[in-house]
Order: C-alpha cells, then structure tokens, then sequence
C-alpha cells in the first residue's frame, strides 16, 4: 500500500540526554542515528527507533512500557543494572503469555520490559 508508514520512533523526555543516551547506548547496543543536540535518535532495528529529549521537567507517561525482545533476558537484565537500570521485577516465567520477562526503571523512571517468547 502506497503511503504507508515504513519506520517509527518512540520517543522518550529525559532530564539530561547524554546520560540517557549513554545508557541505552551500553545497557543495550543502541546506536545513534541523529544527534541534534537536545534530541537524539537511536536505532533499535532496521525500522524502529528510539527518540530522546532532554527537557527541564521530563515526565513518565502513565501505561508507556518500553518492551525489548531479545533470547538473552537474564544478560540484557544484568547490562541495564550495570549501566544504571532499576530491577523492579527480576525476571521469571508468564504462563498466561508464553514468556519469560523482567521488569526494570531505566534512569528517569521510564518502564522497561526485557522478554522472549517461548
């Protein structure tokens, strides 16, 4: 279908941008695709990105979960606590969903689920 939407960008307010960008550069191998100063973007995959703004009064927005799906949960768990992360939930089995996932706070409180299907 022509005009379809081919890429998207979540984008997130942080309180100071370097440090955001840091840590999802290192916790998860993101890389910078824009810089623009107050803003950035990273590359979660081909067509799928992340946007990071730094504003003087960032917010958490209620019911936005960030939910990376990787086979390596326990290690992607142990890299975003090593580069600042907050385990809310360590990881363990859903049955009710098929997966096997962890819950963590990244460093403006944004909510973040590691997981993989089974």
């Amino acid at each position: 279908m022509s005009g379809m939407t081919s890429e998207m960008i979540t984008w997130l307010y942080v309180s100071d941008v370097l440090r955001s960008r840091q840590f999802y550069e290192e916790a998860l191998g993101l890389g910078l695709v824009l810089n623009q100063g107050d803003c950035c973007v990273l590359s979660i995959t081909g067509t799928a990105y992340l946007g990071l703004c730094q504003r003087a009064e960032p917010r958490q927005t209620p019911g936005l979960l960030l939910c990376f799906v990787t086979d390596e949960v326990d290690e992607q768990v142990a890299s975003l606590v090593s580069a600042g992360a907050t385990l809310e939930q360590p990881a363990k089995d859903n049955d009710t969903y098929g997966i096997y996932h962890a819950f963590l706070l990244d460093p403006d409180g944004h909510r973040l689920e590691v997981q993989r299907f089974h």
